[in-house]
């Protein structure tokens, strides 16, 4: 079986379904005998997209709340890309040769030309979409400020049908934008991630093997996409220690929408959130856990307010990539999981995980003492006025910021 590179574009633009959590489609091994440029080690792994012959080409990577683009390359071994997927439409080339630069170019051309066919909401907040274009018609959900949806028809008095999520409707045109503005939209409001699939990544200070050694970074840590066109096979990323590159080899890039929520899923959502603020409390009262006794104090009080406080009392201990001991030394998720832990709440020793737990609060306008504030590659804890405290560095230790100092992806709330 010959070696060949398979370039796959997955844009989702006809999907509808609800998903809840990052769920694999299908799942086949992949080969532990990776290239090493970049990485620290390999792993085994898993993948939910297969060749005709049941031969592994990518994992798609599906996350709660958004539409994704998948874009995966470097893959060995396959020689046809009959894609499994779940209703959703897509685009799959083939570049046999060794560089990727070519096709990257291709690829994000392809994938800006179909954002013309979306309609994104431009609104104070959200915008109803209704089961009939009239303002009287029943509500089927909301397609919220910057939420993306697909085109489907334009009907009399100023409407346009769309598909977003698992929600089929109409909205009023003069709330939402398509067509060449929504291209230009769609690239201030989609995100473009690189979720790291093997153990540790080198991150360096050049698109090179040979440059410098930035920073590390592990299994599922999703980082800000900053360049990746022309790049031959990097791509250049934003971490705690400054701005720097990861080899295409170790990442599955894809870019996330919001999309539209159901009454239905609006309705389960909330009862989820609910009913983890309950449990989260219930396990904190029953566990309990020191205040500061340093000179930080968390704005408020409340369970959120006693886990910043709990935080705020390793400020000035060491950071140790890959370790959990506040005292000792722990990296960025370990602080996180270390300090919720002592309130019984158990979090994944990952940045990129712990974006998928507790509820999404809507930007860190909405943030209250005790979230999880993510940023690519990092994560830290809101303690109130605007700042974090987090495992920073090796040469910062953990220390106190600013929680604007960077682009927020997500904030999470636990409690």
């Amino acid at each position: 079986m010959c070696n060949r590179k398979v370039k796959m574009t997955a844009f989702v633009l006809t999907a509808v379904m609800t998903i809840s959590g990052i769920q694999p489609v299908m799942a086949f091994g992949i080969s532990d005998a990776l290239p090493s440029a970049g990485a620290a080690a390999t792993l085994s792994g898993s993948v939910t997209v297969a060749t005709a012959d049941s031969q592994p080409v990518a994992e798609l990577k599906l996350t709660a709340g958004v539409m994704a683009v998948v874009d995966a390359s470097d893959v060995a071994d396959a020689d046809t890309t009959n894609v499994i997927a779940t209703d959703m439409e897509q685009t799959v080339s083939e570049n046999a040769m060794g560089g990727t630069g070519a096709s990257d170019a291709l690829t994000q051309q392809s994938e800006e030309d179909g954002y013309k066919n979306l309609v994104i909401a431009k609104c104070n907040d959200y915008v109803n979409v209704r089961q009939e274009p009239s303002e009287d018609a029943e509500i089927l959900g909301k397609l919220y400020d910057k939420s993306v949806g697909v085109f489907v028809s334009e009907a009399d008095g100023g409407w346009y049908q769309i598909k977003s999520g698992s929600v089929t409707g109409y909205v009023k045109a003069e709330y939402v934008v398509t067509g060449e503005a929504a291209i230009e939209l769609a690239k201030e409001v989609r995100k473009r991630i690189a979720t790291v699939t093997t153990t540790t990544l080198y991150v360096r200070e050049e698109p090179s093997v040979d440059s410098k050694c930035l920073g590390m970074v592990g299994l599922e840590d999703d980082l800000s996409v900053l360049e990746e066109e022309g790049l031959d096979g990097w791509v250049k990323v934003p971490i705690e220690e400054g701005e720097g590159f990861i080899s295409a080899d170790y990442v599955e890039l894809h870019t996330e929408f919001v999309k539209a929520e159901s009454k239905a899923e609006e309705e389960a959502r909330l009862a989820k959130e609910a009913a983890a603020r309950k449990a989260a409390n219930a396990a904190a009262k029953k566990k309990g856990g020191s205040s500061s006794s340093g000179s930080y104090a968390a704005a408020g009080s409340g369970s959120g307010s006693n886990v910043a406080n709990f935080a705020l009392q390793f400020v000035g201990n060491p950071y140790v990539y890959g370790g959990s001991s506040l005292t000792n030394g722990t990296d960025c998720s370990g602080f996180t999981m270390s300090v919720y832990a002592n309130f019984g709440i158990s979090l994944p020793h990952s940045s990129g995980a712990q974006r998928s737990c507790g509820y999404d609060v809507g930007g860190l306008s909405n943030a209250q003492p005790g979230d999880i504030v993510c940023y690519s590659g990092h994560v830290g804890i809101y303690i109130g006025g605007g700042q974090i405290v987090h495992a920073s560095t090796a040469a910062t230790g953990i220390k106190i910021s600013n929680a604007d100092y960077r682009d927020v992806l997500s904030v999470r709330r636990i409690f």
